[in-house]
């Protein structure tokens, strides 16, 4: 928490705009205590114009860029890449710095640093700048999505974020997510925190509204069969993260957002090459 607020202070003095994604304000949110919420990184977001501002910020930080492991591939990296990894303390501390929020364009393409934003109280005193509930849900939900969920934590943390939430602005936080271009992973998320939380308990127009779709329940089957697997993770096992890259291309309809995927797949794969 002391690391994020003095990020926070930097940032605001190089008059660089900054959002924190997930961490400690989704588990103030979700959980009220925001230390039951397990992390091992801050996630910031900022705009990509911004991005050789930001890195001089962090340097000025004592961080080193440690994803991609050289300076002069950072803005192509991040053309193909969300994210670059940044540490400080011998690792103690990573910050993953994000210039969008899904890898894929497609995906929640008006969800961004300038979107609507909300100040979460993590402690006395002392607020967070995070997305507003629409964007959030949206966010969360792409997120998972695009990883088919496969930990526990983030449908703990979706659905946590959703508990506090009347069936009926769950179902508009559903509908704004399709119009921020969420698709399935919104469809996906929901099932999934159904079927672990029953999130949509008090909601079964909804969900029946969801179970329609095959994909879907397609991809909420698929994610249920990584959480049941042996607890490790799917870059752990060979061919462990093929469901994840082939789920992707689920998320949304038609043939431009495949052909995106396909393009995005591609250049993430010559980023690890190239780092």
């Amino acid at each position: 928490m002391a690391e994020c607020v003095e990020l926070r202070d930097a940032f605001a003095r190089a008059n660089v705009p900054l959002l924190f994604l997930k961490g400690i304000p989704l588990g103030a949110i979700a959980y009220v205590n925001p230390a039951l919420k397990a992390s091992v990184d801050i996630d910031l977001l900022i705009a990509p114009a911004d991005l050789l501002l930001a890195t001089k910020v962090l340097r000025d930080l004592k961080y080193q860029v440690s994803i991609p492991s050289s300076d002069s591939v950072l803005a192509r990296w991040h053309r193909r890449s969300k994210e670059s990894v940044w540490v400080k303390d011998q690792g103690r501390i990573q910050i993953d710095l994000h210039t969008r929020a899904a890898d894929n364009p497609s995906l929640i393409p008006w969800v961004g640093v300038h979107s609507p934003t909300h100040l979460v109280r993590v402690a006395p005193g002392l607020t967070l700048p995070t997305l507003d509930t629409a964007e959030q849900f949206a966010y969360l939900a792409v997120h998972g999505g695009t990883s088919t969920w496969f930990r526990l934590k983030w449908i703990s943390d979706f659905a946590g974020f959703l508990s506090s939430k009347s069936p009926e602005e769950i179902g508009r936080l559903y509908r704004r997510s399709q119009e921020l271009g969420a698709g399935r992973a919104a469809d996906q998320g929901l099932l999934l925190a159904d079927r672990l939380f029953g999130t949509l308990n008090g909601n079964g127009s909804l969900r029946d509204e969801l179970l329609q779709d095959r994909l879907s329940r397609y991809l909420m089957t698929t994610s249920l069969a990584l959480l049941w697997r042996t607890p490790s993770e799917p870059t752990e096992r060979f061919l462990g993260t093929l469901p994840l890259h082939l789920n992707t291309f689920l998320l949304k309809p038609g043939l431009r957002y495949k052909l995106t995927e396909l393009a995005g797949q591609g250049g993430r794969l010559l980023n690890r090459f190239a780092r």
